[in-house]
């Protein structure tokens, strides 16, 4: 278990958090992963051997965040592909495991790409699965180097919109390690910030249903030793009401080409906070998360979870809702209303940062002019 001492000494960098990897032992490739839903109590390690069961592990969150979602739904293709199954239905499965995360088909589609340019080339089974192997890796490298790029982008728009002085910052879900091949999205930011002493506080929603702030973004950054403070969702009013909060710095898991940004429900009520108190309202994320086939927020699928994570907690495991039997929040039989996502209108956005860069104010034209720049760039 990480030591989770928020007191560590200025300057100090725990070591990477293992989070996704790829290994090869005697009886076959497998995908590890970091089991989420055991953080923080523990830090334990989930085997998957096959395309179930890391569907499996996606749909209960095991791993999550939509960056990483895209390198491991392109290991996972080049898992079936390594493994001898078909790869056309495994990247199918992968595909429908979330709706509405982007980065996932995004990862599918380019590994699963890759293993048929292979084999459309004469490439035996062995050879065009090393060819899905390497895409995978490829996309995990670049996104490793785009969350440092975003840290830095972030951090500058931070000096320009406000120099010279310390941030208090307020973060929704988790945007750290934990989604990402690098040290993250929002949180990169912060934790960047932090780096250079200018860090006054990071305010951490606790994020209902699945409590990701209170369960993982508290947990990275105590392990980073940042200066933090977790707060319920509805506390966050009040928190703007008393000027305690410089800047919302929030991920995105489908930014649609209009701008609107599809993120963990409750960042729009944020970015609402944020506009009447006349605070900057920062999306940070990489191009792979822009998808310019959905036209506008109306057209974003948004994730409906179980009821049951709202109306039950399951005291074995850190996660409510679990199929290990809950212990009832509510009523028996109540109805619950538990989307995974909201959307906030490109309006109330006054940045998006990526890997290529910042735009504001947040306009479709400016948008489609920033991917077409990344599609220009060749990362290796």
């Amino acid at each position: 278990m990480a030591d989770l001492d928020a007191q560590t000494p200025a300057g100090y960098e725990p070591p990477a958090l293992s989070v996704l990897r790829w290994d090869e032992p005697p009886e076959g490739p497998v995908l590890v992963l970091l089991d989420q839903t055991r953080l923080p109590a523990e830090e334990v390690e989930l085997v998957c051997t096959d395309v179930p069961a890391l569907v499996g592990a996606i749909q209960t969150l095991a791993v999550r965040g939509a960056p990483l979602l895209g390198i491991a739904g392109g290991y996972g293709v080049a898992l079936a592909a390594a493994r001898g199954y078909d790869v056309a239905e495994a990247a199918g499965l992968l595909e429908r495991a979330r709706p509405t995360a982007v980065n996932l088909a995004y990862g599918v589609r380019r590994v699963a790409a890759a293993y048929a340019e292979a084999a459309g080339k004469g490439a035996g089974e062995q050879a065009a699965a090393a060819a899905a192997l390497t895409e995978a890796r490829a996309l995990h490298r670049e996104d490793a180097q785009a969350s440092g790029r975003m840290a830095e982008y972030g951090e500058a728009l931070l000096e320009e919109l406000m120099p010279g002085r310390g941030y208090q910052l307020l973060t929704h879900c988790n945007t750290g390690a934990l989604v990402s091949g690098g040290e993250g999205t929002a949180f990169a930011v912060a934790l960047r910030v932090h780096r250079q002493g200018r860090l006054r506080r990071l305010w951490v929603d606790e994020t209902r249903p699945l409590l990701q702030g209170a369960r993982l973004t508290a947990y990275e950054a105590a392990r980073n030793g940042l200066a933090y403070s977790l707060l319920t969702d509805n506390a966050a009013g009040s928190l703007f009401a008393a000027g305690e909060v410089d800047a919302v710095l929030i991920g995105a898991d489908r930014i649609a080409a209009d701008g609107s940004v599809a993120n963990k429900v409750g960042s729009y009520p944020l970015a609402v906070l944020a506009k009447y108190h006349h605070v900057p309202f920062i999306v940070v994320a990489p191009t792979t998360t822009v998808d310019l086939e959905t036209p506008d927020g109306a057209s974003i699928i948004v994730e409906q979870r179980s009821g049951r994570e709202v109306t039950e907690i399951t005291p074995s495991r850190s996660v409510p809702g679990s199929d290990r039997g809950g212990r009832a929040l509510a009523p028996l039989g109540a109805p619950a209303y538990n989307p995974a996502f909201d959307v906030t209108p490109p309006e109330l956005i006054t940045a998006i940062v990526t890997e290529e860069g910042a735009i504001s104010p947040v306009t479709g034209v400016g948008l489609a002019e920033l991917c077409a720049r990344s599609s220009q760039v060749t990362i290796g």
